[in-house]
């Protein structure tokens, strides 16, 4: 609220002269600064450095533990031996490449996205980047932008600014010149300007590590489960490992160096390294997926937490409607004593009293030219919590007034006859405004009691622009079992109207906020029994994403504006539109950045595809986990040598593992996200990993006794390779289902190659697999086909004991 003389000057870029309005700093000032250092150089990083990323990649503990054992494998073995180690370096290699297109792809989206403050220079208002502000700088600030460095209010019209982020306080403050305020918070009514006292690093929010990351709400779920498996991998490692080496190099007598490669060839299955990599891969390529389609995911788990959201909570305007609005006409209401030329008068004063138009006033701005002799002597600008504005006018005549213009339902008292007209207009899906003047005795626009004794003089009523996309989102949505509840601080009768218009099932039964139960557990009951919600304002969109997520849901929130920024912070996933305040975008996990709202079922299956294939593909991973883990410990226990070589684990990882792994992690997958990401991978890849070492193990035992000579090693191990390969093929024939031509091609592929090394002769060698004679390897084709029944019972069993 701004009390201004009558007499001021009025300037053509600010409609409500602001008296003593400062220039802002000279070219040669800001130049002065910025040799001195005094600019805003705090870095805006979207992601990791490409150090990090190669850091990230390359140092982990099973990559050590992998390139120890390949040193050893090279000094001691062929290199045949060693070919894991070069698996390794290029499996981390395509995780760098790819984790570096996924930063290239969210750092060029940032900038893109990134808001260009407005700072006063010259007396010229100019958008620049926020590394370009300088000590000093006059920034000018309206709804919904984000103070981006400290300073010091200096100019403040009706400026209120919520400071919630910083302090956890949701009521906004009212600033006034002299103010300080904080970067990190935003404004959500009035505008004014601030001069800038910290830049870079000094700013308040600058010194907070990692600001956005105090507010981040994303818990990825796929990679906590992961870390907890690797966990435990780890700790049965070691003892196996030592217990492994002691049977391989001090019982059994046999040469130094084959020792150490069987003794390696048994600890190097253990690591599922590539379960890991292969996560960073998907989320990676989802990034640079989505960012094809103009999506900023801010934070790489959103996608994750996007793919188990079931509920979704819109808000009409900016995600259902487009911004923009028209004035289809406006009403005089019966018994007015003011005419058509003079509320048409008012409406343009009105429009012309506020420099940061909303999108209602907007349209009354475009309809109506500004009265020229009416000057503005107060202003209000528009607050979502009080759900209308004003202005005091000294008219043309000399006379003067005050008008409100707002919701009609909060400006009329209940039971005025004007409400059955405007509930009329709501039910046709138009907006409706009140035009109002306000009665004598009231000192100040700001008094909550100012909306009281107000004359009604004529409806505003206006057309709101459906978004052509936003019907087949809702029904995409409905496809996939998510609810869609539409959250709007507009009359709860036209957002049902709009929300009819979209088929939105339950759009009949719309529900005013204000006779909501305030109580939480009875707010949600409410909340699950209805669809849409009007007369929201923003302290209770957030109570009710609160409620949801009390009854268990996982709630997204879209919204654009700044009165869906507390509600987009608590939600488990915040979607802001790119055109919205630079406040909701801040606290938003994804971006819209092309303000499609049909952008978001892609989000969506692009989550779904990652969780529900990395899922798929981890029990395949696992899998070799347990049976590596489980042979070596036959093998300690029997005094035996370990069945295998490094290579002959290498060629089995490979083709039943890590080729099929990356096409079946890249696969379309519509399945709805499921809890429990640890238990539905072990209760599969246990039994999996047990009765393939166990069958795999008796095989060995067979061929040991049934062959003799010099060659009976190498042959008893060709068998134990044969028999492990095609149980490992029939677990990833059940990790392939449902099938499809493609699904069908790929394990087919990997069987051919397997054919292909046994039976051409160089690759026999490569690799020394050499089935001799024909009862044991027919022998293992039998052993394998009891194993896979057993894993098919046990497969379904599991299934139906254990449902997760």
């Amino acid at each position: 609220m701004t009390h201004i003389d009558a007499g001021a000057e009025l300037d053509p870029v600010h409609p409500v002269p602001l008296p003593g309005r400062a220039t802002g700093l000279t070219s040669a000032e800001v130049e002065e600064r910025r040799s001195r250092g005094e600019v805003n150089d705090v870095p805006l990083r979207s992601s990791r450095s490409l150090g990090e990323i190669v850091r990230a990649n390359v140092f982990t503990r099973f990559n050590a533990i992998i390139g120890v054992l390949w040193l050893i494998m090279l000094a001691v073995a062929p290199f045949q031996d060693s070919l894991f180690g070069y698996v390794i370096l290029a499996n981390t290699g395509i995780g760098i490449i790819q984790e570096w297109r996924a930063k290239k792809t969210l750092d060029s989206l940032a900038v893109i996205g990134e808001a260009k403050p407005t700072v006063r220079r010259d007396g010229v208002a100019t958008a620049v980047s926020t590394s370009e502000i300088v000590l000093g700088d006059l920034i000018e600030i309206g709804p919904g932008d984000k103070i981006v460095v400290d300073g010091e209010c200096a100019e403040a019209d009706g400026l209120e600014i919520d400071e919630s982020l910083l302090t956890g306080e949701a009521d906004p403050v009212v600033k006034q010149p002299g103010d300080p305020v904080m970067s990190g918070s935003f404004v959500v009514a009035g505008g004014g300007a601030f001069t800038a006292t910290k830049v870079g690093r000094e700013a308040y929010a600058a010194q907070l590590a990692e600001e956005a990351s105090r507010f981040t709400l994303v818990q990825s779920e796929l990679r906590s489960g992961i870390s907890t498996i690797l966990k435990y991998v780890q700790w049965m490692m070691i003892p196996t490992a030592i217990g492994l080496v002691i049977s391989q190099l001090v019982v059994k007598e046999h040469g130094f160096k084959d020792s150490v490669a069987r003794t390696v060839g048994g600890i190097v299955p253990m690591v599922p390294e590539g379960l890991v990599l292969l996560t960073s891969v998907a989320f990676a390529i989802g990034v640079i997926r989505l960012g094809r389609k103009q999506c900023l995911v801010q934070e790489l788990p959103a996608i994750e937490g996007l793919a188990r959201v079931d509920t979704v909570c819109l808000d009409k305007t900016g995600t259902l409607t487009e911004g923009g609005m028209d004035v289809s006409e406006v009403r005089p209401l019966d018994g007015t004593a003011f005419g058509e030329e003079y509320v048409a008068q008012v409406l343009g004063a009105l429009g012309e009293s506020d420099p940061r138009p909303n999108a209602s006033l907007q349209a009354v701005i475009d309809a109506y030219p500004a009265a020229e002799e009416w000057r503005c002597t107060e202003a209000l600008p528009f607050s979502s919590a009080r759900k209308y504005s004003g202005a005091a006018f000294s008219e043309g005549d000399g006379t003067s007034s005050a008008w409100l213009l707002g919701a009609p339902d909060v400006l009329l008292p209940q039971g005025d006859p004007a409400l059955a007209e405007v509930d009329e207009l709501n039910r046709q899906g138009l907006r409706v405004l009140l035009l109002a003047r306000v009665g004598k005795g009231h000192d100040s626009l700001a008094d909550p009691a100012v909306k009281d004794g107000a004359e009604p003089a004529a409806l505003v009523v206006l057309e709101q622009r459906l978004r052509p996309d936003a019907g087949d989102t809702l029904r995409y949505f409905a496809e996939q079992d998510v609810k869609a509840k539409v959250i709007s601080g507009d009359n709860a009768v036209s957002v049902g109207a709009v929300a009819a218009k979209l088929d939105l099932p339950g759009a009949e039964n719309t529900v005013d906020a204000r006779t909501l139960p305030t109580e939480q557990s009875e707010m949600a009951d409410a909340l699950d029994e209805g669809t849409v919600f009007g007369r929201v304002t923003p302290q209770q969109k957030r109570d009710m994403v609160a409620a949801l997520q009390s009854h268990g849901h996982t709630v997204a929130m879209t919204g654009d504006g700044v009165n869906d920024v507390l509600a987009l912070k608590d939600a488990d996933i915040g979607v802001s539109m790119g055109s919205g305040s630079e406040a909701t975008r801040a606290v938003a996990q994804i971006v819209l950045l092309d303000n499609s709202f049909a952008t978001l079922p892609s989000v969506v299956a692009e989550g779904r595809r990652v969780i529900g294939n990395i899922t798929r593909v981890a029990t395949l991973f696992l899998v070799k986990t347990v049976y590596s883990v489980l042979l070596a410990l036959l093998v300690v226990c029997f005094q035996v040598e370990y069945p295998f070589l490094p290579r002959h684990l290498t060629l089995l990882s490979t083709l039943t593992i890590g080729v099929p792994a990356f096409f079946l992690a890249l696969a379309p997958n519509k399945e709805r996200a499921k809890p429990h990401f640890v238990k539905r991978v072990m209760r599969y890849a246990i039994p999996g990993g047990v009765v393939a070492a166990v069958a795999t193990f008796v095989m060995y035992m067979v061929a040991r006794h049934y062959y003799t000579g010099s060659d009976a090693l190498n042959a008893e191990t060709s068998a134990a390779t044969l028999t492990l390969f095609l149980i490992s093929m029939w677990v990833l024939a059940i990790i392939a289902r449902p099938y499809t031509w493609w699904r069908i091609c790929l394990v087919a592929a990997m069987g051919l190659g397997f054919l292909l090394v046994l039976v051409v002769p160089w690759l026999q060698d490569f690799f020394a697999l050499k089935l001799v004679g024909d009862v044991m390897p027919w022998t293992a084709v039998g052993v394998s086909v009891v194993a896979a029944a057993v894993l098919e019972l046990l497969w379904r069993w599991v299934g139906r004991r254990f449902p997760v």
